[in-house]
């Protein structure tokens, strides 16, 4: 008499439970994976809390597939929002982008063309049309042109993480909260067996996700991977109002802003983050910060502010993706990007696919880690 044998679930420990982990670790739950969330701080504490968190694709213009992929994640949101609900986590409000000086304007007026050219959404308005159509506590002249991209949105990262790891721990997958990978241990083939954590424990696993944001280039170096990552910190500043003045994610001159949810603003600054390393002090930096944000929003002057944090961005050194199997170690996966908010869901699903069904994206053709070579 003969019987079937029952295929034991893939174990998988993914590493890092920011955006990207949480997404990847979600899907892998839903489709039968025994998984284990490994952070060594809280789910959604760390990168993910502290970025602007920006859903886009109208930034990602250099190379035509990275642009492909982006928007590919505005639509894995929109799909994640109807699959676990878009409260608390889910702002699809668009995007406004305007200049003050010549050469600024026509920059970005020219990346709304090649956009337009792209099929994505651009509306240009004036400023007056913007002050009475859709913001009306900004400042800005009246003939200013700005760009609206309608389709564009925020996420409340911490929101969103918590809601994906609670329903794979409801799923059955486990977390391993305020604890670091040591070590990884690997077969005589070169395949992965175990995780080996600060605490002393040791967890048997098939599979290992190196989803572990601006230290992945140290868990690579646990499985003897060079993973170059860029060194590019940034900062970002919440402040408080008694009421939120603005309704969207917004490129002023100078300063970037946002609402948070509640009574809370975010601010970030490409010009402020340059002044990171010059030894100036964060707390000063967020009140330049405040002051940028004061010119655009007049209305933010009395707010007052809540927290900072400089956070090294998790950049593989050539500015793009690493997602998907690395092949010189059998169990090994990367998924490692700057855009973890606008890729996580999108990444999230295709690695998924990729780790239970071997199936290969091609919207992750150029982002493949193999092309960085030990």
């Amino acid at each position: 008499m003969s019987s079937k044998s029952v295929q034991r679930p893939e174990r998988v420990a993914v590493i890092g439970a920011g955006i990207v982990g949480a997404s990847v670790g979600w899907n892998l739950s839903r489709h039968g994976a025994e998984v284990v969330f490994i952070d060594a701080s809280q789910p959604g504490e760390g990168v993910t809390n502290w970025s602007f968190s920006w859903v886009n694709a109208s930034n990602k213009t250099a190379r035509r597939s990275y642009f492909d992929l982006n928007v590919a994640g505005m639509a894995a949101h929109r799909e994640l929002a109807g699959i676990i609900g878009p409260d608390s986590w889910w702002y699809p409000s668009g995007h406004l982008r305007w200049a003050d000086t010549p050469a600024a304007e026509a920059k970005f007026l020219e990346t709304a063309e090649l956009l337009a050219a792209w099929d994505y959404r651009v509306e240009i308005y004036t400023g007056a049309e913007v002050r009475s159509r859709l913001e009306p506590s900004l400042t800005m002249p009246d003939e200013t042109p700005v760009v609206f991209y309608a389709d564009e949105a925020w996420v409340h990262g911490r929101h969103l993480v918590g809601r994906l790891v609670a329903q794979a721990v409801a799923a059955g997958a486990a977390i391993r909260s305020g604890n670091a990978v040591c070590d990884i241990d690997t077969r005589a083939d070169g395949g992965i067996r175990a995780v080996a954590l600060a605490d002393g424990s040791r967890l048997d696993v098939d599979i290992v996700v190196n989803a572990a944001g601006p230290d992945a280039s140290h868990v690579a170096g646990l499985v003897a991977r060079h993973l170059p990552m860029r060194r590019e910190p940034g900062i970002v500043t919440r402040i408080d109002c008694a009421e939120v003045p603005i309704n969207r994610v917004m490129h002023a001159p100078h300063i970037e802003i946002r609402p948070d949810g509640g009574t809370s603003v975010v601010l970030h600054s490409r010009e402020i983050d340059a002044l990171i390393d010059t030894g100036e002090d964060p707390g000063q930096l967020a009140r330049l910060l405040h002051e940028l944000a004061h010119h655009a929003v007049p209305e933010l002057g009395n707010s007052r502010i809540r927290g900072t944090s400089v956070v090294n961005r998790p950049i593989p050194a050539d500015g793009f993706p690493s997602v998907g199997a690395v092949p010189s170690v059998p169990g090994y996966y990367e998924a490692v990007s700057h855009s973890g908010i606008t890729l996580g869901p999108v990444i999230g699903r295709l690695l998924a696919s990729e780790i239970l069904g071997g199936k290969r994206d091609e919207l992750l053709a150029d982002f493949r880690p193999d092309r960085f070579r030990s």
